[in-house]
């Protein structure tokens, strides 16, 4: 059997590395990248522009939406962040480490948007023997798999039913 398993999070180290590559690259400390890197340095997956721009509104540190994409940009090119294409015109933004650390991939669901980080061993060996098998040198790469998560199926399944009972 595969293992598989829930991401659990970026290292804390990781804000303090975006820190330094983005003073080497010349670039001012300062609020907004500060509310920025610490807040993608707590999640454990990926954030949209808006649910960054949103989760910094509850907080002492409020950035305006502008600002969150100029940060997201500038961390982007330093290959600091991954972005991840979930589909419907929607980019979500996570850290990216070295070496491959904290490596996951995404399930998506098409029904409210949950996106859920998953590991798994077994996917990592298959893309390994399928780039031999066609002699092919893999820099990166992100499964991203769509469907329904188990809150949505339920919910399906319960309005069905009603539906299906109340036919005749």
């Amino acid at each position: 059997m595969a293992s598989s398993h829930v991401h659990a999070g970026p290292s804390p180290d990781w804000a303090s590395r975006a820190g330094d590559r983005l003073a080497e690259a010349g670039y001012r400390r300062g609020g907004a990248r500060d509310a920025v890197i610490e807040l993608l340095a707590a999640q454990p997956c990926a954030l949209s522009a808006l649910e960054i721009e949103e989760a910094l509104k509850g907080s002492a540190r409020q950035v305006a939406r502008a600002s969150v994409y100029r940060v997201l940009d500038e961390l982007e090119q330093l290959k600091l962040l991954s972005r991840i294409e979930v589909g419907q015109g929607i980019t979500r933004y996570e850290a990216a480490h070295p070496h491959g650390e904290h490596h996951h991939h995404h399930l998506v669901c098409d029904a409210c948007g949950e996106v859920i980080p998953f590991e798994d061993e077994e996917l990592e060996r298959t893309i390994v023997r399928v780039a031999r098998r066609v002699d092919f040198d893999v820099a990166e790469h992100d499964i991203v798999l769509h469907g329904t998560c188990a809150r949505c199926a339920a919910q399906t399944e319960r309005t069905s039913g009603r539906t299906s009972a109340a036919s005749p």
